[in-house]
């Protein structure tokens, strides 16, 4: 081999070695933040991580994935949030969090987010507006907080002979004051009187559940909120051994034993966000992206439950129910 050629050789192997380290080294990587627990949260988990794989991202083969789970104590997600950001993350997504969200967005303008949350985006002062939401953030909302009317209804029509409605809201969560909101104005279109009652931790759940009155008129809603989900098989037992009829905005609650839900299908909704993850990741900026708003919704009844409580479920609900638990 002459000596031209050689040297040529190794100035071409000089030149492509540093590129490909290079590219391999800028991997995206993607800053997971969420309120809850990874445990709690593995069905949700893994219908997000699905939608990036059809859409041709996977976790350490072409993307990495940091993840921070606060697991229902909100005060850690500005650490975490700041740790992500410190490590220079490709983008944040927030799918299924409205706290974190909400803390991801007051952390950072320049970093991308996608966010699935609970209640407007707008209200919650992540976007300028659903169509063109602007600066760093789009995602997807579930109006999991604006259903609390919808869920009232529903409460209403499987336990018709209720005298006293409570509703369980965290005074930590951003999305209380839209579900109370949303709520107190379903409450009065009906004609009902629902008392507010909160809990942020598990000494106040026990204890808001030790302190509600006995009796078959009693009847109870839960607010959209990361530490009610993390605690819903508790919460389903609770409600149970107080012979407490109860409504959830999750199909989670009901499959740990509770007694009904109506919301969004977050297999669906974790799917759409991921979606957003996967075309931010190709470069697609938030601010080009609108919200986009659930459009899958579902009804399951807890049979068993309804049994346990002593309730014979209306035919109207059972013909509508899009799951029903035997």
């Amino acid at each position: 081999m002459r000596r031209r050629e050689f040297m040529s050789m190794l100035a071409t192997i000089a030149s492509t070695w540093p590129l490909a380290a290079r590219a391999q080294a800028a991997m995206p990587v993607i800053g997971f933040l969420h309120a809850g627990s990874r445990e709690e949260n593995a069905k949700r988990l893994a219908a997000f991580l699905k939608g990036l794989g059809d859409a041709g991202f996977i976790d350490g083969k072409n993307v990495t994935i940091e993840y921070r789970w606060a697991s229902g104590k909100n005060e850690q997600l500005p650490a975490m949030a700041a740790d992500l950001i410190s490590r220079k993350v490709t983008m944040i997504a927030t799918p299924g969090s409205t706290a974190a969200a909400v803390v991801a967005k007051a952390a950072t303008t320049t970093i991308p987010i996608v966010f699935a949350t609970g209640a407007d985006p707008v209200a919650l002062g992540l976007v300028t507006s659903l169509s063109r939401p602007g600066g760093n953030v789009t995602g997807i909302v579930s109006l999991n907080a604006e259903l609390a009317a919808k869920r009232l209804g529903l409460l209403r029509d499987l336990v018709p002979q209720a005298t006293r409605y409570f509703a369980m809201a965290n005074p930590a969560s951003p999305l209380t004051e839209p579900f109370i909101k949303e709520l107190e104005a379903g409450a009065a279109s009906l004609g009902i009187h629902v008392e507010i009652i909160r809990a942020s931790n598990d000494a106040e759940l026990e204890t808001v559940f030790a302190n509600l009155p006995s009796g078959k008129g009693n009847v109870l809603m839960f607010g959209p909120d990361a530490f009610f989900y993390t605690r819903r098989a508790q919460i389903a037992a609770l409600a149970l051994r107080h012979a407490m009829p109860a409504v959830f905005d999750d199909r989670a609650y009901v499959e740990a034993g509770g007694l009904l839900n109506y919301g969004a299908d977050w297999t669906n909704l974790m799917g759409l966000a991921a979606s957003y993850t996967a075309r931010v990741l190709r470069g697609e900026k938030p601010a080009d992206l609108p919200v986009q708003q659930a459009s899958k919704f579902e009804l399951v009844i807890n049979l068993k439950t309804a049994k346990a409580l002593g309730l014979e479920v209306p035919q109207k609900l059972l013909l509508i129910a899009d799951d029903v638990i035997e």
